[in-house]
């Protein structure tokens, strides 16, 4: 149990669009898996530090199916929440989503769960916020991480 005050989850969800441009782009015109990763990636962390209020880095992304390419002028969202919290550590989903601002047409490009760890000013595990989990989207979304924390612990 954290001494800190919790924080809810609408508390630290954030969202991130960036227009995706040719330097973007592999040589089939499509975007980079690595960039949209990178993307998800500072969006989880964005969130977990939003939640946490300490630096925050990456220990874990679950696999990353990309089910739609993304294609050079889409505004690319990645839309991130905290899921869970463990002492010093939380999980954050990200779900990306693909925007033609012409046609407005918006696909789902892929989701990823992530693991951060809070760090305190000498760098080691710090405790985070207990999350207030309000709606029954985030106590669904809770057991959904807590369970996919237990398969990580048991696999390492």
């Amino acid at each position: 149990m954290s001494a800190l005050p919790a924080k809810s989850v609408a508390s630290s969800r954030i969202q991130l669009h960036q227009l995706m441009l040719p330097e973007h782009a592999n040589a089939f015109g499509k975007v980079h898996g690595g960039l949209i990763m990178k993307m998800v990636d500072e969006a989880g962390g964005i969130c977990a530090m939003r939640h946490s209020a300490r630096p925050c880095v990456t220990v874990a992304m679950d696999s990353m199916t990309f089910r739609s390419p993304v294609a050079v002028g889409d505004v690319l969202e990645c839309s991130a929440s905290v899921n869970w919290v463990g002492t010093t550590s939380l999980e954050v989903g990200v779900k990306v989503h693909a925007e033609n601002p012409i046609t407005g047409r918006v696909s789902h490009t892929n989701s990823a769960y992530l693991v951060y760890v809070a760090l305190d000013d000498e760098g080691r595990p710090a405790p985070v916020p207990e999350l207030l989990r309000v709606t029954p989207e985030d106590h669904r979304r809770w057991a959904e991480a807590e369970a996919r924390q237990r398969r990580r612990l048991a696999s390492t």
